[in-house]
């Protein structure tokens, strides 16, 4: 299929998204109940234990142990009811069987988490993807799992809020909730998505004016946990290398992005904002995640930018440097007009050209722009993972990806979510991370 189960790259390991899948069967036997008795087995909890049981082995063929190495988890469910259109980040679903069987696998030290509700993955029968990022052992290296301060609420799963190995800080993705809920209440709250639920007081608006912005309310509460939290392990947003925005809709991104310019007022990190996220939180709007170094770190950190690719419109860099990883913000087939011309068809001559080739060639035309700037290449990109509005583009697209990697392809996760994206015309957007051998 044109990737890697894993890559590792260093002392770093990213593993590629595993479905409960043996590539054959679709579902793998192991993961699917018995057809003629439906309600006698639980499919989220069989398929976690399957996927959950395949990271586990991939990551010690790597060297590394999934119990202590995981800085960074991503899950990626299912969520059929969920209104993508409506922006409505509430998915309707649980995910406590997942989390239980991960306990068995993880029991203490859990990896700084994100866990997203999507619209499709791409083998039929499949509800769960995960992905994962793992540090493995360096001597002398610092080693921490990191609890919240004491004035920041407490989430219900016990992830860790971030995790330090060295010189690197992982947080969790925070949502603007207290994890507490008024579902005991008995209060009417007018049917207002936005003043029910477990949205922190702080982070709602008044339901009975006209005047605030919810999404703006949102950031601001969340970003603020988050600079507590970093501040209380030593280090702080100036540090900050890359940071990974949930959106419910693309519609909050610009009251997202006017805060976000307040807490990171110059050397913003390089961002990756991806919407139609299903949320943790009843009437959330945004889960951010950053990535970040500790002020005493000897690492090379350097704010990327080539005018051999696109400038972002918005408030990051290209790509940031930090040590031997490449962080790259949001790789759309855009430039500062919308849609790139070079990815349009002719009006005159509308059947010819693939629009979903044309996008990922010169996305990766980009990319490879951006990796030589910050000392590396096209075939050192490690990690990826790719947003598609629509799957009936995956496979021209990916086709045109896995021609860039004859050789060692990069770990891979792709996954489904609504459309349109925050440029209209765009059939998917990119998250990736690259090595730099060498780097320090």
């Amino acid at each position: 299929m044109g990737y890697s189960p894993a890559v590792r790259a260093g002392d770093w390991v990213f593993v590629s998204g595993q479905l409960a899948s043996d590539f054959v069967h679709g579902v793998a036997p192991e993961a699917r109940g018995t057809p003629g008795l439906p309600y006698y087995t639980d499919d989220l909890e069989m398929q976690s234990r399957y996927v959950l049981k395949n990271l586990a082995a991939t990551l010690k063929a790597a060297g590394g142990d999934f119990a202590e190495h995981v800085v960074r988890i991503y899950q990626w469910l299912i969520a059929p009811d969920q209104k993508w259109q409506e922006g409505d980040s509430w998915t309707g679903i649980s995910v406590q069987r997942y989390n239980e069987q991960l306990a068995q696998c993880i029991p203490t030290r859990r990896p700084a988490s994100t866990a997203m509700g999507i619209r499709q993955l791409l083998c039929k029968g499949t509800i769960l993807e995960v992905d994962f990022i793992a540090r493995l052992p360096v001597a002398g290296e610092r080693r921490e799992w990191i609890q919240y301060p004491p004035d920041i609420p407490q989430p219900v799963v016990k992830y860790a809020p971030a995790v330090r190995a060295g010189d690197w800080v992982f947080t969790c993705g925070e949502v603007p909730v207290n994890w507490k809920g008024d579902f005991m209440t008995s209060e009417p709250r007018m049917g207002n998505p936005e003043a029910m639920g477990s949205l922190a007081p702080e982070a709602r608006v008044n339901p009975y004016h006209w005047y605030d912005i919810p999404i703006r309310r949102q950031t601001e509460y969340t970003l603020d946990k988050l600079q507590r939290l970093v501040e209380s392990i030593g280090t702080s947003f100036e540090h900050c290398v890359r940071a990974e925005v949930y959106l419910s809709h693309p519609r909050e991104f610009y009251g997202m992005d006017e805060v976000w310019r307040r807490y990171f007022p110059k050397n913003p990190p390089a961002r990756v904002v991806v919407p139609y996220m299903g949320l943790t939180g009843r009437g959330c709007k945004v889960e951010i995640a950053l990535t970040l170094v500790m002020p005493n770190s000897r690492l090379r950190v350097e704010r990327i930018e080539t005018n051999r690719a696109p400038r972002p419109t918005t408030w990051e860099p290209q790509a940031v440097r930090a040590g031997v990883l490449l962080f790259f913000s949001t790789q759309f087939a855009a430039d500062e007009n919308g849609l790139a011309r070079e990815v349009q068809r002719d009006p005159n001559y509308p059947f010819y050209g693939q629009p979903a080739k044309m996008q990922m060639r010169y996305i990766l035309k980009n990319v490879q722009a951006i990796c030589e700037a910050a000392g590396t290449s096209l075939e050192n990109i490690v990690h990826r993972q790719c947003f598609h509005t629509d799957f009936a583009d995956f496979a021209p697209s990916f086709e045109e990806w896995a021609d860039h990697f004859p050789n060692e392809a990069p770990a891979s996760t792709t996954i489904e979510v609504g459309g349109p994206l925050q440029v209209p015309g765009c059939m998917f957007m990119l998250n990736l991370i690259g090595y730099v051998p060498g780097g320090a």
